[in-house]
């Protein structure tokens, strides 16, 4: 299946890496998407460092499968441009996976999507979400129909594995 995440300088090293790992390991390909294609990328750690495969101009919801959405100051960036506020609400609103870390499901609240969903995040980010209407959770991971969330590094491994059973179990 094709991923897109979406990302840009800042991310959280790890919630990038291990993911992005994870899913390649599962034979999945995963297109790294930011504000123009061949972005170099730097995590706020300067432990990873990456190049975009495509600019966000080029993508559109339905070249994709699902959508990555990694932590750190990334999503904070990105939520900012109305570009990748609206690829997050046409993956939704196609009923497409979407996964999101850490501060990940900030862009979700800035998509308005919140209210009503259950989903998990940075323990900063929870309050902001409950106001919005989400039904919070502070759990490694939550599933919640196309969407799974977590809060943070020590929880990439479920996240990951989480991801990776609902690809299996997606329509093409």
């Amino acid at each position: 299946m094709k991923i897109a995440c979406i990302v840009t300088n800042g991310f959280e090293d790890s919630e990038l890496r291990i993911p992005v790992d994870r899913l390649r390991q599962s034979g999945h390909q995963v297109d790294i998407i930011s504000f123009e294609k061949g972005d170099p990328l730097a995590g706020y750690k300067g432990k990873e460092k990456v190049t975009s495969d495509k600019g966000i101009d080029e993508v559109k919801a339905a070249d994709y499968d699902a959508l990555l959405i990694p932590g750190g100051h990334s999503p904070d960036k990105l939520r900012a441009d109305k570009r990748f506020v609206e690829l997050v609400k046409a993956f939704d609103k196609a009923g497409q996976l979407i996964a999101a870390v850490c501060h990940g499901p900030q862009i979700l609240l800035t998509a308005e999507l919140v209210k009503g969903r259950k989903l998990t995040a940075w323990s900063t980010v929870q309050g902001d979400l409950r106001q919005a209407g989400a039904n919070v959770e502070d759990t490694e991971v939550v599933a919640d129909r196309n969407w799974i969330t977590s809060r943070k590094p020590a929880d990439l491994e479920i996240f990951s594995r989480t991801f990776i059973e609902k690809l299996g179990s997606a329509k093409r």
